[in-house]
């Protein structure tokens, strides 16, 4: 990894002690850890982890950059779905996973503008350090606004309203699995000779046996086909089923239908990291200083969902949603040929063309009691693909 750049001292001496704390949870586990459990220390260790520790992650200065750090005009697109739930459930919006909290700055100030702002707009992250960010950003962007936002330990037992979620299912941690012409293997992390990670491969088991039998018989995977099946993400969308009451969920990140997730195209799997600005595929590098994620199949989170009691409710990609949702329509408001429009130009332009984040971003509506159709989803809806 030569090419990346290099962390100073204290960045180095934080992933020490996370590949250290790591390394002695591998021994004290008789050697072997499932990726998924080592994805999850990974990110969210308690101070050590990727999103619990304080380096800036999001933007320019961070690692990578998520659609509401390019423009505003995302979040007021978004804007307007979350509107139309809201006045079919409850003024009231959840965002899990919240980030720099520019989305949620950017979401309030457009409720605002629409005269439908949320009684309670809530956020649930863990990770301190992120909340007082996130804190920070709104209190800057809307600070009329901040007594309206509340911060969430855990889900809600009961929910009614609007749940947003961006980026956060490729965050949660999956397993990885390969099928062999001998059989179905889960991939999972030891320690060689020197004390470095590496990848130890055994027989799948339970759940994840169940899973990767599953997706064998309705896939075309040639023997040797390795990719990754994010339980996690499943349950996570299951457990809704149990909690919301009326409303719907706004999943938005990048992933495929199950047939074009598991296609011989991506035998190698989706798993990829960021650090800098440069993306690459080793996880084992700079454990806690590098993001980790993996692509969503987005038949599995309906297919968890729906037997939990939950309807579909659209599933379209991100460039058509945006384009309901008339992003084009606050471009065209911001005066012509100043740098703000040519800006916000630029931003739109990566969030709506197919070769950008137009067509590998996906949004997925999950919700129940709502009959309306959605307006994010009146044209261009692809859920027969799922």
């Amino acid at each position: 990894m030569s090419t990346l750049p290099q962390p100073d001292a204290d960045a180095l001496a934080h992933s020490r002690r996370l590949h250290e704390a790591l390394a002695g949870e591998i021994i004290a586990a008789g050697g072997w850890l499932s990726f998924a459990r080592f994805m999850e220390q990974l990110l969210y260790a308690p101070g050590l982890g990727y999103y619990s520790a304080g380096a800036r992650k999001f933007g320019s200065a961070g690692d990578f950059v998520t659609a509401p750090e390019m423009t505003g005009l995302f979040g007021q697109a978004l804007a307007q779905q979350l509107a139309q739930v809201m006045a079919l459930s409850a003024p009231a919006v959840l965002e899990v996973g919240a980030g720099s909290g520019r989305l949620a700055a950017d979401l309030l100030l457009e409720f605002e503008r629409l005269g439908c702002l949320p009684e309670r707009y809530a956020i649930l992250d863990l990770s301190a350090d992120l909340r007082d960010r996130q804190r920070q950003t709104i209190e800057c962007a809307a600070p009329h606004l901040l007594g309206r936002v509340e911060w969430l330990d855990r889900l809600p037992d009961r929910y009614t309203g609007a749940v947003v979620a961006n980026e956060l299912l490729d965050a949660l941690p999956a397993h990885v699995v390969v099928w062999r012409a001998d059989g179905i293997y889960e991939k999972g992390v030891g320690l060689d000779a020197n004390g470095r990670f590496t990848w130890n491969a055994r027989p799948a088991t339970g759940a994840l046996l169940a899973a990767a039998e599953e997706i064998a018989a309705q896939c075309a995977l040639p023997p040797g086909f390795e990719s990754e099946i994010g339980l996690a993400a499943r349950a996570w969308a299951a457990e809704w089923g149990h909690r919301l009451q009326r409303g719907a969920l706004l999943l938005i990140d990048y992933g495929f239908p199950r047939r074009e997730f598991f296609h011989p195209q991506r035998a190698g799997g989706t798993l990829m990291c960021h650090y800098r600005h440069h993306a690459h595929p080793d996880p084992f590098y700079l454990p806690g200083l590098q993001d980790v994620t993996v692509h969503v199949d987005f038949t599995s989170i309906i297919a968890a969902a729906h037997p939990a009691g939950l309807d579909l409710l659209g599933y379209a990609s991100q460039g058509q949603f945006l384009l309901n949702c008339g992003i084009l329509d606050r471009l065209a408001a911001l005066p012509a040929d100043t740098p703000d429009y040519i800006r916000a130009a630029g931003a739109v332009n990566k969030l709506l063309m197919p070769h950008e984040m137009g067509e590998l971003f996906k949004v997925i509506a999950l919700g129940r009691g709502i009959d309306e159709r959605l307006c994010g989803f009146l044209s261009g809806d692809q859920s027969r693909r799922l």
